[in-house]
């Protein structure tokens, strides 16, 4: 009957529908009821941001490092390679045991003509040491290994922390710009409102005609279209920057205006010391290069397997036994002493060529990291040039914009006078208004495709590890 049930209980789970396939590659899989999966709430308290403050982009990068779980990942990781290194470590000291062993053995002795049976009934306290004396570096090339393991997964933290940083201006930057093209596409509205006032009222004095009203009003939706498409625009842009700081999107807070912030002047060095500082100080080419050291002590270490090792172990403490043979007393010993010591030479003469695989194994892993280098040396340099291009071209583009805005004002300002005078058509003014809009888009664009391009050039640099923030 037993076994009877327990056959059904395993039918009953090998056949759960959670433990099944689809039944067909051309639907969805039907989640079965109870296998809902919940997702655990956050391991950390959320920032919760000050609505009344007005954060700049050090305060959201300082905040996204805290609170980003990407840090925690890659902090984790070092951790575990520091505990790897711990573990390496420890097999150049010696290991000591206590154990406490109680047996009984029974068997026949032989004293001829005779078998006698025996019984020993002993309990024994022991230490055990065991240590290898001498193995020709094979454990020293296992630290190694270990140290250059953690020294790759410390720069993989930092490269973490610069990636981070980046998605945060990225997305500071974004916003700004859609904050900025919203002001814009205010700014643009109440002009074009202006313009239709303004021919409003000459229809009504007879100056002006019904096309120039229809034209005018035409302009002005047309504005708060584009208005409402900025503000579509900056709340998705809020939501990226909340995501990058890991809070929710539906959190609010306050940031700067792209007005308040300087723009620079010009690039701080010259693109060939742009390409040196990376070199130098990249986390993710630093951390290729710890994997090559990493690559050429494995190669030390595989080569230590032809060689041999020298070890000691031993084992010493008291004994409490009891023993007794057919047709004699028994015997009680409270006080023996048990200890045994051994020396031992072992070397591998022969493994099946498992040591030459392990050699040449060791060697195609240097060589394909040493390629690995020089392949993120390359694409370093590349990123730099292109970093520093696109930098270079923004700035030019942001004086020229600014030109183009100065521009653009005072032509409206001077058609819209005229118009009013009389002096000007209403194509005219609508045309200046239009152009001072598309002056105005591209004078934000601009300030903020030079931000973000010295943030990119910053970020190819790895300066921004090294930007100071309060």
């Amino acid at each position: 009957m037993h076994l009877i049930a327990t056959s059904i209980l395993l039918i009953a789970v090998t056949s759960s529908p959670s433990q099944s396939v689809p039944v067909s590659p051309e639907r969805a899989w039907e989640r079965p009821p109870g296998t809902q999966l919940v997702v655990p709430t956050r391991s950390t308290p959320a920032f919760a941001p000050d609505q009344s403050k007005i954060y700049t982009l050090s305060e959201l990068v300082n905040l996204a490092e805290q609170n980003n779980p990407e840090t925690r990942v890659a902090w984790e990781n070092a951790r575990a390679r520091a505990a790897e290194l711990g573990i390496s470590e420890a097999t150049l000291y010696p290991t000591l045991a206590a154990a406490a062993v109680a047996q009984t053995s029974r068997y026949d002795v032989l004293f001829s003509p005779l078998f006698y049976r025996q019984t020993v009934e002993t309990f024994s306290p022991t230490f055990s040491l065991d240590y290898t004396i001498f193995d020709f570096g094979k454990r020293l090339q296992d630290v190694a290994i270990s140290r250059s393991d953690l020294l790759a997964a410390n720069f993989l933290f930092n490269d973490t922390h610069r990636k981070i940083i980046f998605l945060v201006m990225q997305a500071y930057y974004r916003l700004l710009n859609s904050k900025g093209q919203e002001s814009a596409e205010e700014a643009n509205l109440k002009n074009a409102q202006t313009v239709q006032e303004s021919a409003e009222a000459r229809l009504q004095e007879g100056l002006s005609t019904l096309p120039d009203v229809l034209e005018a009003r035409s302009a002005a939706a047309q504005a708060d279209y584009d208005l409402q498409a900025a503000i579509g625009a900056t709340e998705i842009a809020h939501g990226d920057l909340a995501t990058a700081l890991g809070i929710s999107p539906t959190i609010q807070f306050q940031v700067e205006s792209i007005q308040d912030l300087t723009i620079p002047e010009e690039l701080p060095n010259t693109v060939e010391q742009s390409i040196d500082r990376a070199l130098a100080q990249r986390p993710d080419l630093m951390q290729r290069v710890a994997q090559l050291r990493a690559a050429r002590s494995e190669i030390k270490a595989a080569r230590t397997d032809y060689l041999p090792t020298l070890s000691v172990n031993g084992s010493a403490g008291l004994a409490r036994s009891y023993g007794e043979q057919d047709q004699s007393h028994g015997v009680y010993a409270p006080t023996q002493e048990t200890w045994s010591a051994k020396l031992s030479l072992n070397w591998t003469l022969f493994d099946g060529f498992a040591r030459e695989n392990r050699i040449a194994k060791a060697k195609a892993d240097q060589k394909q990291a040493a390629a690995e280098v020089d392949a993120a040396r390359d694409q370093v340099e590349n990123d730099v040039w292109s970093a520093y291009s696109t930098a270079r071209t923004a700035l030019r583009q942001q004086k020229a914009a600014a030109a183009l805005l100065a521009a653009a004002s005072e032509s409206y300002n001077a058609a819209l006078q005229s118009y009013n005078y009389g002096v000007r058509s209403q194509i005219d003014v609508v045309s200046a208004q239009r152009a001072l809009a598309v002056a105005r888009t591209a004078d934000v664009s601009a300030r903020t495709q030079l931000l973000t391009g010295i943030a990119a050039l910053a970020f190819q640099t790895g300066d921004l590890l090294h930007a100071k923030r309060p």
